[in-house]
């Protein structure tokens, strides 16, 4: 596993973008428009590290989440199970390739994502 994604909940997804943008040096890497007016921007810094910003009207601001990249995400679902770790959505088709969530200790989410190989293209 290793982090690419941090994401994070906005209030206001344009000054968060401009921020990102102009302030910290990323660029946007992709956006997309989900169903009940949620979006979602991916802002990248350097190779493989991203700033996933999401304003929707379902969860609070604020940090949500690290995602984790993995090569085989049911097989690292099945490792975390023999380690005892609670499962808290099991491998998920996305867009980009196949998502499932746990939790650590402290209660933040990690979300192991097993992206498609044209997404690095």
């Amino acid at each position: 596993m290793k982090a690419m994604y941090n994401t994070m909940i906005v209030n206001d997804m344009e000054e968060s973008v401009a921020f990102y943008k102009d302030i910290c040096g990323f660029e946007i890497d992709s956006t997309y428009d989900l169903p009940n007016g949620a979006q979602i921007t991916l802002l990248k810094s350097g190779e493989h590290t991203y700033v996933e910003l999401i304003k929707d009207n379902v969860h609070e601001v604020g940090y949500y989440s690290i995602g984790m990249d993995v090569e085989d995400i049911e097989k690292e679902i099945e490792d975390l199970k023999s380690k005892g770790v609670e499962i808290l959505l099991e491998p998920t088709k996305t867009s980009v390739g196949s998502m499932a969530r746990i939790k650590d200790v402290n209660g933040v989410n990690i979300v192991l994502i097993q992206h498609n190989p044209e997404f690095f293209k």
